[in-house]
């Protein structure tokens, strides 16, 4: 065959084939067969693209062209088998070699000289590929923008509309649907919605708005905890966006929207003027998606003009209403801050006095007996407040369960204060709400400023940081503002922000105190105890953070995962030992937690997650958490009874505990305060009291356990006194789990509970 058609056929194979890999396995596969190779190899950058005869991995690269390159005629030995070469190079952006071996007889001069032309068509054919290649990926990306301009040009469009429709000042709840519409649409979610915080109990919150959110859930989802829906509260409580690509494995996750099959979802606050009002929300239940940065930008877009509208909204409304609390008669809030404006910038004697007051048991109040007596208490809270002002001083009632009070013409602090005291006092009297007396405190929070020294809202501001002062500090009293609290107040927000991270991070560790039978000092029980590892400030002492996982609503993702964590970890104990010496665990239960209509299903799933007999779970309770108690905790209570859980009543004798709430509710076990058990042995009346207690539970049929045992005297004086349980130093600190597990099975081989 003439070499022009051997290059012919080279040039029609090679240039047949798809992508380079297959251009150069065919080149290789059509030189050796025009030359009558024994072998054929095209190397490219110093490595074997392609080769028959041999495996590539067989192949030495750098002998295989050694001898072209200084001139010698190439042979390569393979094994028994020498293979006299032929070299051609390949330029172009990759450089490399074609290379034929024989095993008989040496190549012809217009044998290499084909090889060489074949080299040259298969480099511009390489050439032509990478071209194509290239433009291939600029064809993408191009497709990419376009898309991403498309994507763009209907966001543009949509927020267009949505802003159109708010200066046409159409009713909220069409744009609110139309946002929430635009982002299913645009985002390509199954769901999407807006809730809003409620605004006279800003710890609940409101689906207002949603978009492929069947109509019964859309009516179920009304005045719910804000942690009801775990990624938008985090939102509204962080202030910041919160995506979950994998939502089912997430600590995160709620049961309910698991089981409703969500699988992905993102989050973003939505704020009217600088404050969070609630969140905006979008989720998928088809399949697990990333949320990447422009579905982030996408929604945040939206969140913008939901709270635009919602502002819009408000605004229309105040100017539109009195200037007064339609509820109480006082002043609103919009005409006490004119008030306060207008007398810190009049040139009148003496500074200006604000107060910032805030009712301390007002949500159990109103959870209990109900809005309208929550109404009704709210109208008495004002008459009182009108009582122990002056004619020119002025009250407003700010929202929710929040007053104010002006006090013009004030000397000094020291003038302010016997009004505070006045209103303190006045709320501890008892209100009489339809026949029912009821009892509410206060917390107040004071601060002061010279003629022309301070604007309204940093009055206002300092007043806050002395309210949440007071309230930390224990409430029914007032606080002054002082500079400190600015950055006692940062810490509390740093903290705040570092424990929502902790959740998600998994910071938090179980310790476990065993519980001791008295009479044989056998180990029948443990506590579980929760501690937070901080990644910088190390162990965080459980009153240090407990408190505010409270008030945040965070103690619901952190007690889900020690009541989890702790039947998990016990049923692997009892796993080790006989059904006769199987262990009890008990875990703490806030009211936090007591408030969600779902618990008993938490507490259920948490035993059949972990094989562990429900009689083997015990729940603490506070004396106060029975105390406050609606009707539904009582109900809840029982449900969890009915698991075959039992209940304790933590810290007894310190509270209000009485007979009658120890026969109402289904409680099994009081635990003796430490308090009680400190001064057992050297003060008689606390021993009388401590065995009083002690048969009292005998009495009822309840098991007892004494609290803070830190001395063999106590351990004697309780067991003498028929105690049947007890903890505290004496017997074991709390313990971490490769701790307990030693103290618990001293004789086997060492291993850490994780392992087993």
């Amino acid at each position: 065959m003439l070499a022009t058609q051997q290059l012919t056929e080279f040039l029609a194979v090679v240039a047949d084939r798809p992508d380079e890999a297959a251009a150069q396995h065919a080149a290789v596969e059509c030189a050796s067969r025009a030359l009558g190779a024994d072998l054929a190899v095209l190397t490219i950058d110093g490595g074997i693209a392609a080769a028959i005869g041999l495996p590539a991995d067989e192949i030495p690269v750098y002998a295989l062209t050694a001898g072209y390159h200084v001139g010698h005629p190439a042979t390569l030995r393979a094994g028994e088998v020498v293979y006299s070469l032929a070299v051609a190079p390949l330029g172009g952006a990759s450089s490399g070699m074609l290379v034929l071996g024989r095993r008989s007889g040496d190549f012809t001069d217009e044998e290499v000289c084909l090889l060489r032309g074949m080299a040259r068509v298969l480099e511009l054919s390489l050439q032509a590929l990478h071209l194509v290649e290239a433009e291939r990926r600029q064809a993408e990306e191009n497709n990419r923008l376009i898309d991403s301009l498309q994507r763009r040009q209907r966001l543009f469009d949509e927020l267009s509309t949505v802003q159109r429709a708010i200066a046409r000042r159409e009713p909220l709840r069409r744009i609110l649907d139309r946002v929430t519409a635009g982002v299913a649409e645009l985002l390509n979610v199954d769901i999407a919605g807006l809730v809003v915080l409620e605004s006279d109990e800003p710890g609940r919150m409101s689906l207002v708005s949603g978009a492929g959110v069947p109509d019964e859930v859309l009516a179920r989802m009304q005045r719910i905890p804000v942690t009801s829906l775990a990624v938008a509260g985090l939102a509204i409580m962080g202030d910041e966006l919160v995506a979950v690509d994998d939502y089912a494995n997430s600590p995160i996750a709620v049961p309910e929207m698991v089981a409703n099959r969500i699988k992905s979802v993102i989050a973003v606050p939505v704020h009217e003027n600088g404050v969070v009002v609630g969140a905006m929300f979008a989720g998928s239940h088809t399949e697990p998606r990333t949320w990447d940065k422009a579905s982030q930008e996408m929604l945040l877009a939206f969140a913008e003009h939901a709270g635009l509208a919602v502002a819009d909204a408000r605004t229309l409304r105040e100017m539109n209403a009195s200037f007064h609390d339609a509820l109480t008669g006082l002043a609103s809030r919009s005409l006490f801050v004119t008030r306060m404006e207008n007398t810190l910038r009049a040139a009148r004697p003496g500074g200006v006095a604000a107060l910032l007051i805030g009712l301390d048991r007002f949500k159990m109040i109103n959870d209990s007996l109900g809005h309208t007596s929550g109404d009704q208490l709210l109208a008495l809270v004002a008459d009182r407040l009108r009582d122990c002002l002056r004619t020119d001083d002025t009250a407003a009632r700010l929202g929710g369960d929040e007053f104010a009070v002006l006090l013009p013409e004030t000397g000094s602090m020291e003038a302010a204060l016997p009004v505070a005291r006045r209103i303190v006092s006045a709320m501890r009297d008892p209100f009489d709400l339809d026949g029912r007396e009821t009892f509410v405190t206060c917390s107040i929070g004071l601060a002061f400023s010279e003629p022309g020294e301070l604007d309204a809202q940093e009055l206002l501001v300092r007043s806050d940081l002395a309210l949440f002062e007071a309230k930390k500090k224990g409430k029914d009293q007032y606080a002054i503002f002082e500079p400190s609290m600015r950055e006692s107040f940062q810490k509390h927000l740093e903290m705040e922000a570092d424990l929502r991270r902790a959740v998600l991070r998994h910071e938090f560790q179980l310790r476990f105190q065993p519980i001791v039978r008295l009479a044989t000092g056998e180990i029948s029980g443990l506590e579980a105890l929760v501690r937070w590892q901080h990644p910088e400030r190390g162990m965080i002492p459980p009153l240090d953070f407990i408190p505010l996982a409270e008030e945040t609503g965070m103690i619901v993702p952190i007690g889900e995962w020690v009541l989890r964590e702790a039947c998990r970890q016990a049923a692997r104990w009892n796993a080790q030992r006989s059904m006769e010496q199987w262990l009890t665990v008990s875990v703490n239960l806030s009211a936090v937690q007591l408030d969600r209509a779902d618990l008993p299903e938490v507490v259920g799933a948490a035993l059949t997650d972990s094989g562990l007999p429900a009689h083997r779970l015990v729940i603490e309770l506070t004396e106060s958490l029975l105390v406050d108690h609606r009707q539904e905790t009582l109900e809840r209570l029982h449900a969890i009874k009915a698991l075959g859980v039992r209940l304790a009543i933590d810290d007894f004798g310190t509270g209000y505990s009485s007979l009658a709430y120890l026969r109402r509710f289904p409680v099994d076990i009081i635990k003796i305060d430490k308090s009680f058990v400190d001064d057992v042995g050297d003060v008689p009346a606390a021993a009388a009291l401590t065995l009083g207690i002690i048969q009292l539970g005998q009495a009822l049929q309840l098991s007892t356990v004494a609290e803070g045992i830190e001395d063999a005297g106590q351990l004697s004086e309780l067991a003498d006194g028929n105690c049947e349980l007890g903890q505290g130093y004496y017997f074991a600190e709390p313990l971490t789990p490769d701790a307990m597990q030693a103290l618990l099975f001293p004789e086997a081989p060492e291993r850490t509970a994780d392992k087993q």
